[in-house]
């Protein structure tokens, strides 16, 4: 565990805030950093800017998330990590599909995609217009930005997870990578699973430890926090039965995945 400074705090929607701090070492797109605010929790966040600085993008969805965005510049959170395994920067024609704050994740991704050549096709997908955060940063890198929200408010007016799908019978994509809510990630894999494309997707479930030991995060015979949170196309329809289906609760219990 160390103690970082936040320098600057962006408010990206109404309700997802970034937070920056110094630089946290080594790191590959897609892993996290297990963040500590004493007295509160401590909870695993995806970087959503990856150097110096770099930066975490806290959504409300619980007590601690509400405390991370409420920081100001100046206040201090406790942080560990990275951890866990990241994409594989890989393709020369991916397609990337973020659905609200999971687009902090692949933000870095497609920058470095951008970086090495490759011509990344990045669809972002929210509820409304005004909850779809990075889209001047993304459009900075040249790659093909196509929108989608719930209500039609901006680009095609429907779920992610169907014009992701509408976009890759198209063709021309050589790899799929996605980060959002459980429903849309498991409807996508499965469309480009049956196309053949290959996908890595990041998976979400309840990380403690951050080291494979306690087992909160189960999913199959793997453990999210080590084994992922990245899980490639092989390690997807190895927990078909789990993914999209059914995951743990705070208290071990198996429940419904709902969003």
């Amino acid at each position: 565990m160390k103690v970082v400074r936040i320098e600057r705090v962006v408010q990206e929607t109404p309700d997802i805030t970034t937070l920056y701090f110094p630089d946290v070492g080594e790191a590959r797109p897609g892993q996290y950093l297990m963040v500590w605010l004493p007295g509160v929790d401590e909870i695993p966040m995806s970087l959503s800017t990856i150097g110096d600085p770099s930066s975490i993008s806290v959504r409300v969805v619980g007590d601690a998330t509400r405390a991370l965005s409420k920081l100001s510049k100046g206040d201090r959170i406790g942080i560990r990590g990275p951890f866990g395994n990241g994409y594989t920067v890989k393709g020369r024609h991916p397609f990337l599909v973020g659905g609200g704050s999971g687009i902090a994740s692949l933000a870095p991704l497609a920058e470095e995609l951008a970086a090495k050549g490759a011509e990344p096709t990045f669809l972002i997908g929210a509820r409304s217009k005004d909850q779809l955060p990075f889209k001047e940063r993304l459009s900075k890198l040249g790659l093909r930005l196509v929108v989608s929200t719930d209500d039609g408010s901006e680009g095609f007016h429907g779920y992610a997870s169907n014009y992701a799908g509408e976009l890759m019978a198209k063709g021309g994509f050589d790899q799929v990578y996605i980060c959002g809510p459980e429903l849309m990630a498991a409807k996508i894999w499965a469309d480009a699973d049956r196309l053949g494309l290959p996908v890595e997707a990041s998976l979400e479930r309840l990380c403690k430890c951050a080291v494979g030991l306690c087992g909160s995060c189960a999913i199959g015979p793997y453990r999210v926090c080590s084994d992922g949170p990245v899980f490639d196309s092989a390690k997807l329809r190895g927990v078909a039965a789990d993914f999209g289906k059914r995951r743990m609760d705070a208290s071990g219990r198996m429940i419904r995945v709902d969003h």
